[in-house]
């Protein structure tokens, strides 16, 4: 689905600007595809990882079943096809794209690309680790910038910490964990500004859960030939997490770089996998539809227990537990219920992911008993 198509869809489904549960699943409740789609049921309530539960689709599953016969075959015999599809939805070429094993690989090709060799990389924290954990183990120096107050960016304090040896900025936005959102004028100009100095990277990991109207992809930035890199995934709102798919989207030049350090690419069923999602308008409604329910079933938890939270852009939502993380993490595995990992230095904040109905019904349950 184009960005376009899939903006004027949200309009139309009232995602934008104040979310209509039920008007938008009455919608989708029309829809054959969707009436195929039954929530998982077990007995532990997986809400550490940040994935759609509902993946992959009734399609998809189709996709990737005919596709065994292919899986004697290396992935370059389905290759193409998939990078034409990609740079179609993305409206550039296809030697803009670098398909990836899932977008941590993405990730960690370009943490090396800039950071080998004492290279300075220049990211919030906290924020998504995997780039900068695996550029600092090529000998990379990472500038960690506090977030701000409301848990965003500090995109200030990281322009001041641009020096001679900085050669990527990393941006993930929405953001991993705090859920936040940049201002999209800012983050237009800043991103705009600086990629006249350096490379700027921007993580669009949860882009497709952005409600908020006309909000744009720094692929804008890519096509007028800026130095921008960004990365997307399947494991999202796909609900590909464990087939390990997902892009990076550079100038051609910087694409033929990146390229050089992918490291296992992915495979046929994955590529047969991500080419039908992308057909499946559907099954990403339903997710869509899905997922700011379940956010709205955590707020009204949060909000019985007075519980401070940050408002979520993502399928996950970052509350302050007042209790050590640890120690949270363990009781609520006891109740069944698993929620994210220690995000430092908010070692009394949780990161809990959207999950089914139920899933929410069951962290309700057990978040009331575990501080109550």
């Amino acid at each position: 689905m184009k960005t376009i198509e899939r903006r004027e869809w949200l309009k139309t489904m009232g995602l934008t600007g104040g979310f209509t549960l039920l008007g938008g699943l009455s919608g989708l409740a029309l829809d054959p595809e969707i009436k195929t789609i039954v929530e998982n049921t077990t007995p532990i309530a997986k809400l550490n990882s940040n994935e759609n539960p509902y993946g992959p689709s009734k399609l998809v599953r189709s996709a990737i079943t005919e596709a065994f016969d292919k899986a004697c075959r290396y992935p370059s015999m389905v290759f193409r096809p998939l990078l034409e599809q990609i740079a179609a939805t993305e409206g550039i070429s296809t030697d803009h794209i670098v398909v990836t094993g899932g977008s941590t690989e993405g990730l960690k090709a370009t943490g090396i690309t800039y950071g080998i060799d004492q290279g300075e990389i220049i990211a919030a924290d906290p924020t998504f680790q995997a780039m900068l954990r695996y550029a600092e183990n090529f000998g990379a120096y990472v500038h960690r910038v506090p977030v701000d107050n409301q848990m965003g960016h500090d995109l200030d304090a990281m322009a001041k910490r641009i020096n001679n040896r900085t050669r990527l900025i990393f941006i993930c936005n929405p953001n991993n964990p705090t859920g936040t959102l940049l201002d999209k004028n800012i983050l237009k100009d800043f991103c705009g500004s600086v990629s006249k100095k350096t490379m700027v990277f921007s993580d669009e990991a949860y882009y497709d859960f952005i409600t908020e109207p006309d909000y744009p992809s720094m692929v804008e930035l890519v096509k007028k030939g800026m130095n921008v890199i960004v990365s997307k995934t399947f494991s999202k709102v796909y609900g590909l997490a464990g087939m390990r798919i997902g892009y990076l989207v550079a100038r051609p030049d910087v694409a033929a770089r990146l390229r050089k350090n992918i490291m296992a690419m992915t495979n046929v069923l994955a590529i047969e996998a991500a080419k039908q999602a992308l057909l499946d308008d559907a099954f990403y409604k339903f997710s869509l539809v899905k997922n700011e329910a379940a956010k709205t079933a955590i707020y009204k938890t949060l909000d019985n227990l007075n519980l401070e939270y940050i408002k979520s852009h993502t399928n996950f939502v970052f509350f302050k537990t007042g209790r050590p993380i640890n120690e949270m993490i363990d009781a609520m595995k006891k109740e069944n219920v698993l929620i994210g990992r220690p995000f430092p230095p908010f070692y009394e904040w949780a990161r809990i992911s959207t999950g089914t109905m139920q899933n929410m019904r069951d962290f309700d349950k057990a978040l009331k008993k575990v501080l109550t």
